[in-house]
């Protein structure tokens, strides 16, 4: 029960950032880099720390710019759910699970992450620009998930299902938010009749 609260954890870290959660886990989680990750132990470990230092710093800086948020947020809905799958396989590796339980935990991973991704998408799109102190607080968050993940699980776990139940209450409310813009006859096709419906 704790490592898939664990892989959870690290999972939904996947669906706040991409880079970081990957880097985090091969400095100083593993004790050969990224052996036991799967995909990334088929490099070399000096290009893996490049690309994912690189990808990391894109991450950091260029998500305070409004104009880098989009491009960085393409990439990131892309790659959430394909990280997120390779860092709940790569915790339950590291606990010696099952191999038909470590790819349960990659598809679980994998899904939340995605989700957790398309909240964040939906809200930029909602908010039209994301306030510079709720990009830092993604940064910390993503960071304490992952620390949290190996040292702390079930705290963790928790984090990352309530990260869960406020993505299934934020697309509620916003197909509620969104039906009501349209008029009483077509709560149905909130869509109809617009021209920038969005």
């Amino acid at each position: 029960m704790i490592e898939i609260l664990a892989a959870l954890s690290v999972s939904a870290a996947a669906g706040v950032r991409i880079g970081l959660p990957l880097l985090i886990i091969g400095l100083l989680y593993s004790d050969n880099l990224w052996a036991d990750v799967p995909i990334l132990s088929q490099f070399h470990p000096s290009l893996v720390l490049g690309v994912l230092v690189s990808w990391s710093l894109i991450e950091l800086l260029l998500s305070k710019e409004p104009v880098g948020q989009r491009g960085i947020q393409i990439v990131q809905l892309l790659f959430s759910p394909i990280v997120g799958a390779i860092a709940g396989i790569a915790v339950a590796r590291s606990a010696q699970l099952p191999s038909v339980l470590t790819g349960v935990l990659g598809i679980v991973g994998g899904l939340l992450a995605l989700v957790l991704q398309l909240v964040q998408v939906g809200w930029f799109y909602r908010l039209r620009r994301t306030p510079i102190w709720l990009i830092f607080a993604q940064d910390l968050l993503c960071i304490t998930l992952v620390l949290l993940a190996f040292d702390a699980p079930e705290q963790g776990g928790i984090i990352a299902l309530l990260l869960l139940w406020f993505a299934i209450r934020s697309s509620k409310e916003w197909q509620r938010w969104y039906q009501r813009q349209s008029s009483p006859g077509d709560r149905h096709h909130p869509r109809r009749y617009k021209q920038d419906p969005d």
